[in-house]
């Protein structure tokens, strides 16, 4: 007689309800301890997702104020912007110009980045006694933090640039705002060039950070569908994807324009 296995079923027999190829499926998932990880992956939960996660989260046309890009290009423009105000005056020989110029890069960049966002989130609405949207809370916060940082940039770049290229604009005629204008900024920015993409990159990075303060970026955006989708891993990965994408791009591009503007 054939024998049995327990249940009284024939031994070698599939489960109730199992096939050939699911009984084939169960011992290849029970021989390979990540297959079953494998399995449960649903990356299906990204492109279900993508319009919001790049057009809200990412670009920042939804119906949320919100955007990564949108909040990083204005805060790299007008930190830029401002840091080589605060780079000048750690150069002014006017004490009153300089001191004040000196703390505030000190100040800025021995506090953490969190702490200046929460500055700006709770004490911004009191002085000007009205709200203010997370969108101008990050960006005022981006803008006075990174400005400090550039500021040295740009003021270690002025100093690289050879003092015989001043001596020489100021013995054509030249003034020291024009020596400036034409001739030293244009040098020490072909020399800033590594630096401020450097920076210009953890700016952008950094960006994630507006998230805490509801600001609907690419991270928050990923939160959101995480909360109601629970795929942590796929969603952050993609997110990982898109911010290393745009940064390996940015470096690329700067290492390009430093070939364009270097020697022959």
């Amino acid at each position: 007689s054939e024998s049995q296995g327990a249940g009284g079923r024939p031994s070698g027999c599939p489960r109730d309800g199992e096939g050939p190829s699911g009984a084939s499926r169960r011992a290849r998932a029970d021989g390979r301890p990540g297959a079953r990880a494998m399995v449960m992956l649903d990356f299906g939960v990204v492109w279900r997702n993508l319009p919001f996660l790049l057009i809200q989260g990412f670009l920042g046309f939804g119906n949320f104020v919100g955007g990564t890009l949108r909040l990083a290009i204005p805060a790299i423009v007008l930190g830029f912007v401002l840091g080589i105000f605060i780079g000048l005056g750690r150069l002014a020989p006017q004490a009153w110009i300089r001191l004040p110029a000196t703390l505030y890069v000190e100040f800025f960049r021995g506090v953490p980045l969190v702490m200046v966002i929460f500055w700006m989130w709770f004490i911004m609405p009191i002085v000007l006694q009205t709200a203010i949207p997370e969108f101008g809370v990050a960006l005022a916060a981006f803008v006075i933090f990174e400005a400090a940082y550039l500021g040295e940039i740009v003021r270690a770049g002025i100093q690289s640039v050879p003092r015989g290229q001043v001596e020489a604009a100021t013995a054509v005629g030249l003034t020291g705002a024009q020596t400036m204008r034409h001739v030293v900024l244009p040098q020490a920015l072909k020399n800033m060039i590594p630096s401020l993409v450097t920076q210009f990159i953890v700016l952008f990075k950094d960006t994630s950070l507006a998230s805490i303060i509801g600001f609907m970026d690419l991270t928050k955006a990923a939160q959101v569908v995480n909360n109601r989708e629970i795929r942590p891993f796929e969603l952050y990965l993609f997110i990982a994807v898109i911010y290393w994408v745009c940064t390996y791009s940015m470096s690329r591009y700067a290492r390009h324009l430093e070939r364009r503007l270097g020697p022959a």
